[in-house]
């Protein structure tokens, strides 16, 4: 297999329709998906960040799950990466939150036009080089507050500047970097990791997500190579639905996770109370009541993620066969959907993860068990994006015909969320 896309004949982009197949792909990253499941509660317990855990996904080549098989990836549709990274989060919530940003950029050199200097970046990405970053300033309300310089300096770019909600940095071989150049464009630089000018700090004071990394990272003229410099208006169109979709699917992998964690509790329960329907937890129709329940949370949140991310594929597809109208239509499609799942998702979400302790009595909030990671986890998570004004833009949308995708020029965050 080639890695070279400027040869393919009439290539507008790198995108390919999708050629794996799950089974395929389980086979692949299933049984490390279970190695990093072991020893997750004690990461979480005591703060330690993955980096083996992630390390052996890189090896596996999860990084390069997108890539086509003809330029030497998998082949994977983003409905399959999407249930991939679920999968993931279900193991370890922490360490599927770390590969957002890394996908998130594979897919947009995906969507650019080959040339030599994306060819280079499509074989770092076959090499395991990962990508973490963060474009979110503190205050920053829009592009145009931006603190952070990308400017020229002869035949390179340096970047200076400070960010916050870095996640997965730690992990990275490059940082992707929001930043001003001249005058009022936006660029992102994509700067090395290990550069003397980059400082990152493991200052994330969340209580949930905890190993993500996902502080601060400071830049003191920090050098980017030309090819590495790209306009933030031309990165690719669904960006905000694929930020957004990840960490959706974190949220579903957490509601599945808490019916695992639940089902075992209540089978390990040796005692009922007095007001119950069974001396034995396990045959108490009540508590089978919310286990059931709460395995229908799971169910929402799987074919909500699924819904959604088939748009996805579908706005993919028509980018790459550059059909302007039908993409334009399917983003709108894409935003609702999006928009949709969010709500479906966040609400499974927290309700499993708060409903599954009325099945288990007070041995349910031991710290050994570590059940309360999952509702912090899940909360995290869903305090990035506004998810209180999603349902009333969709009304707005549905009833009156008001645009529901946002104008991220105007909220400076780059689809990302907080």
């Amino acid at each position: 297999m080639t890695t070279d896309a400027t040869d393919a004949t009439d290539a507008r982009t790198y995108l390919r329709p999708a050629t794996a197949t799950d089974d395929e792909l389980a086979d692949r990253f299933q049984p490390v998906f279970d190695r990093v499941a072991e020893g997750n509660v004690a990461r979480e317990r005591d703060r330690i960040l993955p980096h083996e855990q992630v390390g052996w996904l890189k090896d596996a080549g999860l990084g390069r799950v997108r890539i086509p098989e003809e330029f030497g990836g998998f082949g994977a549709s983003l409905e399959q990466t999407f249930a991939l990274l679920a999968l993931l989060a279900e193991a370890d919530a922490n360490v599927a939150h770390i590969w957002r940003n890394h996908l998130a950029f594979v897919e947009d050199r995906l969507n650019a036009a080959p040339s030599p200097g994306n060819d280079r970046w499509i074989r770092r990405f076959l090499e395991g080089e990962f990508v973490g970053g963060g474009w979110t300033e503190a205050g920053n309300g829009t592009f145009a507050t931006l603190k952070t310089t990308v400017r020229k300096d002869g035949d390179r770019w340096l970047v200076d500047g400070a960010k916050f909600y870095a996640t997965g940095s730690l992990y990275a071989d490059w940082l992707d970097v929001l930043g001003k150049g001249d005058g009022d464009t936006v660029l992102t630089a994509l700067v090395r990791r290990d550069d003397p000018g980059v400082r990152l700090a493991d200052d994330w004071t969340g209580f949930g997500q905890r190993a993500t990394a996902s502080g601060s990272a400071f830049y003191s003229g920090v050098p980017a190579a030309e090819g590495d410099v790209f306009p933030a208006g031309e990165r690719f169109v669904y960006q905000g639905h694929f930020y957004q979709t990840a960490m959706l699917s974190v949220l579903a992998g957490i509601t599945r996770a808490v019916l695992r964690d639940g089902i075992a509790a209540l089978k390990a329960r040796g005692r009922n109370y007095p007001q119950a329907l069974d001396p034995v937890p396990a045959s108490d129709a009540q508590l089978l009541q919310v286990v059931g329940q709460v395995s229908a949370h799971a169910f929402a949140a799987d074919a909500a993620l699924r819904q959604s991310s088939r748009v996805l594929d579908l706005v993919a597809a028509a980018h790459a066969e550059g059909d302007g109208k039908l993409r334009e239509r399917l983003v709108l499609r894409a935003e609702v959907a999006t928009a949709q799942a969010q709500l479906v998702i966040i609400e499974a979400a927290l309700q499993a993860t708060t409903t599954v302790f009325d099945a288990l009595g007070a041995s349910g909030v031991s710290e050994t068990l570590l059940l309360d990671r999952h509702w912090r986890n899940a909360r995290t998570l869903a305090s990035h994006n506004p998810r209180v004004y999603k349902a009333r833009i969709l009304g707005d949308w549905l009833v009156n015909g008001k645009d529901p995708v946002p104008d991220l020029a105007a909220l400076g965050r780059g689809g990302q969320g907080d």
